[in-house]
């Protein structure tokens, strides 16, 4: 009897330690993508981004799945989730081009509030008074970080927002046609899709990198970025998804640290506050999104868990 509860508390440590480890290498990822965006254009850098997704579908979702990973009945829906995957890496790369990194990370934090206030348009999702309130306070917790009118930040941080608000509308879509297609269908149709579009387009803005540190960069950039993501795949395959998604705020941590040793960033006490106003709100719009995972009595009709968070 005692080994069932010391097998599941192990597991969730493991995806725990999981989706820390992909928190830090997405932040790397992003460092990077920093960097090399100072010399190279950003389509270029989010092309060698995005690419690495490919690595996932080759050595693991390809071999378990077989042909079955192509099946889906929601083709268009898959191909735009695919490309709104692009836009938000693209909007991304653009903002910590010229925005402080933790800055543009403790952002995207606002994309769960997101798709709270569009769960209620878009799927007819009931939103009590309590979840919008979190959704405004989140809203008041962006405007203290990116504190417009001021010139504290760069307006590129808009960008990020941006970025933010396609990575919820795909987590949206992904809501869907979860009811037919699987999280392994719908990350291989994001990263076939992401490589095509923009395979497509980086001849035409290719610059080759100055140096070979910048090349190797490069072509590490998506083996990175692949690690992280297969990182969080286990994650949720390790332990339930209210017990690793809240980790996902780990990333802030990794971000600072980056910003401060890559490029001497630090966030003011303003935008610390700000982000942890975001992350409580954030935090806090999961639980009411998933009750049955957080309280003693689970629902009668629990929800499908939701496919595993990326970077951007």
């Amino acid at each position: 009897m005692s080994a069932g509860p010391r097998a599941r508390g192990t597991h969730n440590t493991r995806g725990i330690l999981l989706m820390v480890f992909a928190m830090f290498g997405f932040a790397f990822v992003d460092a990077q993508t920093k960097i090399l965006s100072q010399d190279l254009p950003v389509l270029q850098v989010t092309w060698a981004r995005q690419f690495g997704m490919l690595v996932p579908v080759a050595v693991i979702l390809w071999p378990r799945h077989g042909r079955r990973v192509f099946r889906t009945r929601h083709l268009g829906l898959q191909v735009l989730r695919g490309a709104m995957a692009v836009g938000s890496a693209f909007l991304f790369i653009a903002a910590v081009k010229f925005v402080p990194l933790a800055d543009a990370v403790a952002l995207t934090f606002v994309f769960p509030l997101i798709v709270t206030a569009l769960s209620g348009v878009v799927l007819r999702e009931h939103a009590g008074p309590r979840r919008w309130l979190a959704v405004f306070i989140g809203f008041a917790a962006t405007m203290i970080i990116i504190r417009p009118g001021t010139g504290v930040l760069h307006p590129a941080a808009f960008l990020a927002l941006g970025a933010a608000a396609l990575f919820a509308a795909r987590q949206l879509i992904a809501r869907v046609i979860s009811d037919t297609d699987d999280t392994a269908t719908t990350f291989t149709y994001s990263a076939i899709t992401g490589a095509v579009i923009l395979t497509a387009a980086v001849p035409f803005v290719w610059v080759t990198p100055p140096t070979w540190p910048q090349a190797a960069m490069l072509a590490g950039l998506g083996l990175w970025a692949a690690a992280a993501e297969f990182a969080v795949i286990k994650a949720f395959e390790s332990a339930p998804g209210a017990v690793v998604a809240p980790f996902h705020y780990t990333m802030i941590i990794w971000a600072t640290a980056y910003g401060f040793l890559w490029f001497g960033d630090l966030p003011d006490q303003w935008t610390l506050i700000g982000t942890l106003i975001l992350i409580a709100s954030g935090l806090y719009a999961l639980y009411r999104e998933r009750p049955g995972e957080f309280r003693p009595n689970p629902p009668k009709q629990p929800s499908t868990p939701p496919p595993p968070p990326s970077s951007n």
